[in-house]
């Protein structure tokens, strides 16, 4: 994680939405870095599409890593730290974002290129039985889940609707018939299983365009067998018992379909509409010629959630991008303290409508050409080109250095007024009684109580994060050091917080320390425990530790070393998060590999620990920074046993494999491939591709444990009905014959 971008801040610039504009801004601002601005992106999706290849990727001519712009590196390029999560409020009187799952965000200068979304809510039934084309990134896996039902069962006819005649209802309509076609033919079945119709109130398709256009492709929609209904205002859709939907119209024409796809006249997000901001009727941002609102300065706008005031222009991809650069110029130019400039966008501009059969028309004003493949190739040569400036990222981080002197020792304390503040803003936490004196009571130390009988259980860990969102970090960190505690069948019950805080004025450390510590309450309660104090610092980079404090009966400890010949080896959770972030340091990580890693690591183990009890566990430990067979081997130290794991059955993250195979491992992995020398089998299992997984360290990773081999399947399939979908049965535990090679690697 880099923190750098947390020194030495002077404002905080936040950006909401991945759109095609802020892509833009965040690639300048890698190649054009501005001391003193900490960027922070907040988006819900981890890769956002590019609009002028989705119906290229829908016809199946791209795969998604072609078409989708990947945000987590573009991010880091730009020198910035990307949040995951939805925005559904701005409180603009005090400069916050909102978010679903997050504390807010403060800003200085705020970015909104959220897109728009399908107006459905005038037509009764359209929003509970069709499937809106925005946000594109949920229809996309609507689209793919769709698509697999027609590859398993081809000969199934299917009936589909597409309601809205403009450019993207057409193109949609001409994709979807292309690629469902090709599946027809290479399972030997009739194209005729597709049956297609197109609903436009307008007498003529796309009618923003040339009628020349609209024309054009009604005869080519209709030549390839589409039903184009134009004229025909949809006024109600209905579903039946049969899951099939009806599409009533105005006029009385009444058919029914399997899927309705909705491609009408777009509409801003909701949460808008609650600002303060001033907005047109339709609720999209107005903005000035500098992109700034016309009611706030301070806060921008770009893309389809924006109208300029004195521009206004069509919702369409290519303003977003004619956008991106005078928003990123004018952003700095506030920033600098200088006035924004005016950007005026084009009045007319060129258009190519691919027909999914990898041709495509073309119009810009009076000029038309097409039908033509040589029509497609350029439009793909404009589109690859626009989507390699976001390809093979290289950093240029600069360390910016102060030449403040900060002291050490105690004198590196975070300030008394900082810690009182955050910790006043954060909520309350659970009620134990056996916390006698903790943080809401001002002492030296806290002081918990040890019921009768039972026994105190203590760990510690500590280290810097490995991603920029602060809340994350608190959870995850939190997750990680409760494993140790659930690994031996403790009850947690109070923790110790360690923060270590990068320099910067009190106001920037209060939104880290805030959030930090937000998210790592919020699971040492889900445990049942309660932060009870801590110690906050100054240093270079942002970490967290905590010292966490379970209660156990002696007699119902779990242990490393309790492995019995005949038990299963049961994993929890899958490897990978050391070569991932190995990988995502130098941007060779894709967004959605991070995204199913943090996923993981959220996860806690405390059910999964419950559900080892239960079935008998005599043996167990957390996968942590030794990796898989580090920590096997502490299992097994002291016992005449040995082991058989089957490498294939382990579970690895997605797309670890992929970073593996290119080299990317983790610092210690060096360290820890050193216990390969315990392995029976080196010379068979040596290049395996997936020999690397076994040292992989893990963060916030799964639990290992023995479990009776009668018990085995059981316990699997409730850890999985627990959500531990990952859980895998990895071996087994035999009895030790070559004491000095203990471990047997099938492949």
């Amino acid at each position: 994680m880099n923190s750098q971008h947390y020194s030495q801040t002077v404002q905080d610039i936040v950006l909401i939405g991945g759109g095609h504009s802020h892509a833009i801004v965040l690639k300048q601002f890698g190649m054009n870095p501005i001391p003193g601005v900490r960027l922070t992106l907040i988006t819900d999706v981890y890769h956002t599409p590019y609009s002028g290849m989705l119906p290229g990727y829908i016809a199946g001519f791209y795969d998604f890593d072609t078409c989708h712009i990947d945000l987590r590196p573009l991010t880091q390029f730009a020198q910035g730290r990307m949040i995951q999560d939805q925005v559904i409020g701005l409180d603009i009187r005090h400069n916050q974002v909102i978010c679903a799952n997050h504390p807010p965000f403060v800003f200085d200068i705020l970015s909104i290129d959220i897109g728009s979304t399908p107006n459905q809510l005038t037509v009764p039934g359209a929003t509970q039985h069709t499937v809106p084309v925005k946000p594109i990134s949920k229809f996309l896996q609507y689209w793919h889940q769709f698509k697999e039902k027609v590859v398993q069962n081809p000969q199934q006819k299917q009936r589909l609707a597409i309601v809205g005649g403009g450019t993207g209802g057409v193109e949609l309509a001409l994709s979807i018939q292309s690629h469902l076609h090709r599946i027809y033919r290479q399972a030997n079945q009739p194209i005729h299983n597709l049956e297609l119709h197109l609903f436009h109130r307008g007498d003529r398709l796309i009618p923003e365009r040339h009628s020349w256009v609209g024309k054009t492709l009604h005869k080519i929609l209709s030549r390839r067998g589409v039903e184009v209904h134009l004229k025909e205002t949809v006024s109600q859709i209905e579903s039946h018992k049969k899951q099939t939907k009806t599409v009533y119209c105005q006029s009385g024409l009444t058919l029914e379909f399997d899927h309705v796809f909705w491609v009408t006249q777009a509409g801003a997000a909701s949460w808008l509409k609650k600002t303060e901001l001033v907005t047109d009727e339709r609720g999209f941002i107005q903005v000035k010629d500098t992109l700034q609102s016309v009611s706030h300065p301070h806060i921008f706008a770009a893309g389809d959630v924006a109208t300029m005031v004195n521009h206004p222009r069509p919702k369409a991809g290519v303003f977003a991008v004619r956008q991106g650069k005078p928003l990123f110029e004018n952003l700095k130019r506030v920033v600098q303290g200088k006035l924004p400039q005016s950007f005026i966008p084009q009045q007319q501009f060129l258009i190519l409508i691919g027909t999914g059969d990898q041709k495509a028309i073309a119009s810009r004003g009076w000029f038309r050409l097409g039908l033509h493949s040589f029509l497609w190739q350029w439009k793909d040569h404009i589109d690859r080109k626009f989507m390699d400036q976001f390809l093979n990222l290289s950093t240029k981080m600069k360390d910016n250095k102060t030449s403040e002197m900060h002291c050490s020792g105690c004198g590196a304390k975070v300030g008394s007024s900082i810690l009182q503040q955050v910790l006043n803003r954060l909520p309350p936490q659970i009620q134990r009684e056996d916390i006698v004196i903790g943080m809401d009571k001002a002492d030296d130390a806290a002081v918990m109580q040890v019921p009768e009988n039972q026994v105190m259980v203590q760990t510690v860990d500590y280290f810097p994060g490995i991603l920029d969102d602060p809340y994350l970090l608190g959870k995850i960190t939190a997750n990680h050091c409760l494993n140790d505690l659930f690994a031996m069948g403790a009850t947690p019950q109070s923790a110790l917080a360690i923060v270590t805080l990068p320099k910067g004025n009190s106001t920037q450390q209060q939104e880290l320390l805030y959030p930090l510590l937000f998210g790592a309450i919020e699971v040492l309660n889900s445990a049942s425990a309660v932060l009870v104090g801590g110690h906050t610092t100054e240093g270079e980079e942002l970490a967290l530790g905590l010292t966490c404090n379970g209660l156990a009966f002696p007699n119902q400890l779990l242990q490393k070393t309790g492995l019995k010949p005949g038990d299963v080896l049961i994993l929890t959770k899958a490897l990978g998060t050391g070569t991932l972030f190995a990988a995502d340091t130098v941007l060779q990580a894709k967004g959605r590999w991070i995204e199913t890693a943090i996923e993981s690591m959220l996860l806690s183990n405390k059910a999964a620990a419950d559900c080892f009890k239960q079935y008998q566990a005599k043996a167990c430990t957390d996968i942590t920074g030794f990796g898989l067979l580090g920590h096997l081997m502490e299992m097994m130290k002291g016992s005449e046993i040995a082991v058989e794991l089957v490498l294939e059955k382990i579970p690895i993250l997605s797309g670890a494999t992929e970073t593996i195979k290119q080299g990317f491992l983790s610092s210690i992995h060096s360290e820890n491939i050193q216990v390969s020398q315990c392995i029976q089998n080196l010379d068979q299992v040596l290049l395996h591709p997936l020999y690397p997984i076994l040292f992989d360290p893990q963060t916030a990773g799964g639990l290992l444990a023995g479990i009776p081999a009668e018990l085995a399947e059981n316990c699997l399939q409730e850890l999985r009905n627990l959500g531990y979908d990952r859980s895998c049965q990895i071996g087994q535990v035999t009895t030790s014959n070559q004491e000095s090679f203990p471990i047997k690697i099938k492949i």
